[in-house]
């Protein structure tokens, strides 16, 4: 952990060098952590001067990181963090399937958690089951939604009154949900 003063105020940065960077990387996350990933043999200089450079942004970035109302659905996780976030998904995940399926009784092949960037999940014609890895962020509602959402594509691989008469089934207010994430 390195060390540099921003405007008065002392911040702890993690520094990464890589073979496969081509630039100076500033990443500021959840909890206002900080890391900085550089090209491998940059001079470390010039990537505290670039830093000194970006000092309003990143201040203002761990502000926004240390709220009490930051979402984290919108925020980009390092490589760690989704890792660990991903298994507690899975978890939640395999949990609510058993739990909403017993309704459908509908089979599926194998459930993978992913970090996927416009879709919350899908499900693919070998009944695979895919959701993002922020599915654990959201609340219950919406979680059910998206599950049953996914399962009933087991049932209707399509979007047709069918489809919707079975998501209807166990969640009837699934048009409010479908409004709630199209605001996400």
């Amino acid at each position: 952990m390195r060390k540099i003063n921003l405007k008065g105020e002392e911040i702890n940065y993690e520094l990464k060098e890589s073979r496969r960077a081509s630039r100076v990387r500033l990443s500021v996350f959840y909890g206002g952590k900080i890391a900085v990933t550089m090209p491998k043999g940059f001079s470390v200089e010039k990537m505290e001067n670039f830093i000194l450079e970006k000092s309003e942004w990143i201040l203002e970035k761990i502000k926004i990181m240390e709220k009490k109302d930051f979402n984290p659905v919108f925020h980009n996780f390092s490589r760690r963090e989704y890792k660990k976030l991903k298994n507690q998904a899975l978890i939640l995940a395999e949990r609510k399937i058993e739990e909403l399926n017993k309704y459908y009784g509908f089979s599926y092949n194998k459930i993978s958690v992913r970090n996927c960037c416009s879709r919350w999940g899908s499900c693919s014609e070998k009944k695979n089951l895919n959701f993002n890895y922020k599915i654990i962020f959201l609340p219950e509602d919406l979680l059910n939604y998206i599950i049953v959402h996914e399962l009933c594509h087991l049932g209707e691989m399509n979007h047709s009154k069918r489809f919707w008469s079975l998501v209807e089934k166990t969640v009837p207010d699934y048009r409010e949900m479908r409004r709630k994430m199209r605001k996400m």
